[in-house]
């Protein structure tokens, strides 16, 4: 026997009767997006290789281990799938032009792809809102974009979801704070694992959200990011906090949260549900003030977040949102010789009358279409039988009340369905 294909291990297919609830998500989620001023780009999910080992960082795990990448053999090119969006939407800006008449205001949704262990909350391809600021250098629009997330929060309502918040500083300030944190760590070299040591040489911040309990203590103990700020960083973190205080927007500051993408500075943070297990952040971003110079343009100041919506959607699901598709407004049942052509022009002239209409296929007696037309969830079913087609009439049934059925002239059906 030939041998089925399934999918992608972590790749998931997104069936019919779940597609309501994520419908429901994207366009309540667009709305919101419109209501902020906020723009929608689309980029490739290929790109160059190199794009995302500049903007991302080579040593982070992203790179090290979750891209997928190869070499296009007509050419010899390295593409990416692409594991995140902040660096596409950037090179597209870059490419483009598109500061060139000032800030832009963008979002863009789509696949991403890592190659990581699935679990609940994480698979190899997810999806993503992604929200980006650019050419905005104030911490205005840093808060403008958690309060969105409050926002949206409630519009969806999701509640328990916690704000986490951290202030990185500049790109001289963390080099400083890095040489304080290798000092520490390797003091304490022998209670570090394997992840955390290969970091020490490389990336030694990301220790810092280690999930490992004893290399915690170990950098429970450390210097902290803080003590290593200049004024200008202070007063930017101090601008966005007054702004969420004044909103009443609750926050916890976490001195170890720094994000596992090596771009960002200054304001970080995490949006964090305890419903999904370990994978607990639905939403994460900041600020990434040189990403712009790092990808060879012009420096702008940007910051941004994304938001995993396997999680989002999980969330709701489990506070039991739910909405079914929206059901036909009428099921065209039809049997006898000629019908077919009958029902079949009647189907497209109704649609044309913006009315959504199911039509049997396949066909079957009465019996078993009607069965079918109520099962569909249609408010009436049209019967057009050798009687109906030779009197120029359509038979209306009503399914979801006791009304009685009528027999209707074909040019007045739509005002009959849209009436009932």
């Amino acid at each position: 026997m030939t041998q089925t294909i399934q999918a992608v291990r972590g790749m998931n297919d997104i069936l019919p009767d779940q597609v309501p609830l994520w419908e429901f998500f994207e366009d309540t989620v667009r709305d919101w997006l419109s209501q902020y001023g906020y723009r929608n780009i689309r980029m490739p999910i290929l790109e160059r290789t190199d794009l995302f080992v500049r903007a991302i960082g080579e040593v982070t795990d992203i790179v090290e281990k979750e891209m997928y990448t190869f070499v296009d053999h007509l050419n010899g090119e390295s593409l990416a799938l692409r594991p995140e969006g902040t660096a596409s939407c950037v090179r597209a800006a870059i490419e483009h032009s598109l500061l060139h008449d000032g800030p832009k205001r963008l979002w863009y949704c789509g696949p991403m792809y890592r190659h990581e262990r699935p679990q609940k909350g994480r698979y190899r391809q997810f999806h993503q809102y992604g929200v980006e600021a650019l050419g905005y250098p104030g911490p205005d629009v840093d808060a403008e974009h958690i309060a969105m997330c409050a926002a949206l929060w409630r519009e969806l309502g999701l509640e328990g979801i916690r704000l986490e918040l951290n202030n990185i500083g500049s790109a001289q300030e963390r080099a400083k704070y890095r040489s304080a944190l290798v000092l520490h760590l390797e003091k304490h070299f022998s209670s570090l694992d394997e992840d955390a040591k290969r970091r020490l040489k490389t990336n030694p911040m990301r220790t810092l959200d280690s999930k490992n309990p004893i290399v915690r203590e170990v950098v429970a103990k450390a210097p902290s990011l803080a003590d290593f700020l200049g004024t200008e960083s202070q007063a930017h973190f101090e601008g966005l906090r007054r702004l969420l205080d004044q909103e009443k927007i609750p926050y916890r500051l976490n001195g170890r949260l720094v994000r596992g993408l090596d771009y960002y500075n200054l304001t970080v943070f995490e949006w964090i549900s305890d419903r999904l297990g370990a994978q607990g952040t639905v939403c994460g971003g900041g600020r990434y003030d040189g990403l712009f110079a790092q990808l060879g343009g012009k420096p702008a100041p940007a910051t941004g977040f994304a938001m995993g919506n396997e999680r989002l959607i999980a969330l709701l699901r489990e506070s039991g949102r739910n909405p079914d598709a929206k059901p036909p407004d009428a099921y065209v049942l039809h049997q006898g010789e000629g019908t077919l052509e009958f029902a079949f022009s009647l189907c497209e002239s109704l649609r044309r009358q913006d009315l959504k209409v199911l039509m049997h296929l396949g066909g079957g007696s009465f019996k078993s279409q009607m069965k079918k037309a109520d099962a569909s969830g249609a408010r009436y079913a049209l019967i057009i039988g050798e009687d109906e087609l030779k009197a120029g009439r359509v038979t209306v049934k009503p399914l979801r009340t006791a009304q009685p059925q009528v027999q209707v002239a074909g040019e007045d059906l739509a005002t009959t369905i849209k009436d009932g």
